[in-house]
């Protein structure tokens, strides 16, 4: 019996993680990722910070409970959900996601799940950005629990190789998946709480982490003095804040990676080996980003429904 079920178990497991398919809306929502591309593309045209935004949205929702359009719920007065986590508090453009469910929904009612326009919108966002295209496995449901604490277990800025190395695998993911999917940060912004460490009293020994350039850790510590008052003062990820590219290798090679997260990856021989190999080739980046990206959206979710609104449960 005990047999029976470990069978039963295991074709569950099989069943959930092959139910994604790239035609999966091919007969009952064939407009479904034009209409997507639309909402992202206007919604970029108003403001730059929306692909970044996306992009870490996506992200966030795939590390907690897997990809179950977790993260868009709002909080209740009985919970408080993802999107009120610490780690989440400064997440951003979730409209573009309600603009598009609400196109979507009249035109397919109750077929396309949020956790699929979110995967797919984060495609786009990347695509629209100048970084590469990939066919986004689709046919996931939305789940319906949603715990601001469980924000925890997304990896952090101060992360080194071993903790980033221990995330990424409870999920499935490789250390080459971690040094490629750390090419994310070729968008964005960070605010200085996230880098703050790296300027001011690192160790007993060091003022600023010795592993940061010189003259870039200066200029940090000028956009983020230590009485800061300006509530949204930080500092972009990259160089090409805007564009998709590979700079981001190429500045963590300098010495000027922006979280301790990022320069770790120069701590580990392999992880090492890839960040030289992307930042000579961005061909090889894009093409190891896609395929890893494939791989966190597939993160099996215990979503059971398509919800109706992306905020609420059904």
């Amino acid at each position: 019996m005990a047999l029976q079920s470990v069978f039963v178990i295991i074709f569950v497991l099989f069943s959930c993680v092959n139910a994604l398919s790239s035609n999966y809306y091919d007969q009952t929502c064939p407009d479904a990722e034009s209409t997507i591309r639309q909402v992202v593309k206007k919604a970029m045209s108003n403001d730059k910070t929306v692909p970044a935004a996306l992009l870490r949205m996506h992200f966030h929702d795939c590390f907690v409970r897997g990809c179950d359009g977790s993260v868009l719920l709002n909080s209740t007065k009985n919970n408080q959900a993802e999107k009120d986590g610490p780690p989440n508090i400064s997440l951003h453009s979730f409209y573009v996601i309600d603009v598009a469910k609400k196109q979507i929904e009249n035109m397919c009612p109750g077929v396309v799940s949020c956790a699929d326009i979110l995967a797919l919108a984060a495609r786009d966002a990347v695509t629209l950005s100048g970084g590469p295209y990939w066919a986004v496995p689709k046919g996931r449901k939305d789940g319906r629990i949603s715990i601001a604490s469980e924000t925890r277990q997304l990896p952090g800025p101060n992360f080194n190789i071993s903790q980033l190395q221990q995330s990424f695998s409870k999920r499935g993911l490789s250390l080459d998946d971690l040094v490629a999917l750390s090419g994310g940060h070729t968008l964005g912004f960070s605010h200085c709480s996230s880098f703050r460490n790296r300027i001011e009293n690192f160790d007993s020994k060091n003022d600023v982490d010795p592993s940061l350039d010189a003259s870039f850790a200066a200029n940090l510590k000028k956009i983020c003095p230590v009485k800061n008052t300006a509530k949204n003062a930080g500092a972009t990820m990259d160089t090409t804040t805007f564009l998709f590219d590979n700079a981001y290798y190429k500045l963590i090679l300098q010495k000027k990676g922006l979280f301790s997260s990022d320069s770790s990856l120069l701590t580990n021989s392999r992880t090492k080996t890839l960040v030289s190999n992307y930042a000579n080739s961005q061909h090889d980046f894009f093409k190891a980003f896609a395929d890893s990206m494939i791989k966190m959206s597939s993160i099996n979710g215990s979503g059971q429904e398509i919800r109706h609104d992306c905020r609420f449960v059904n």
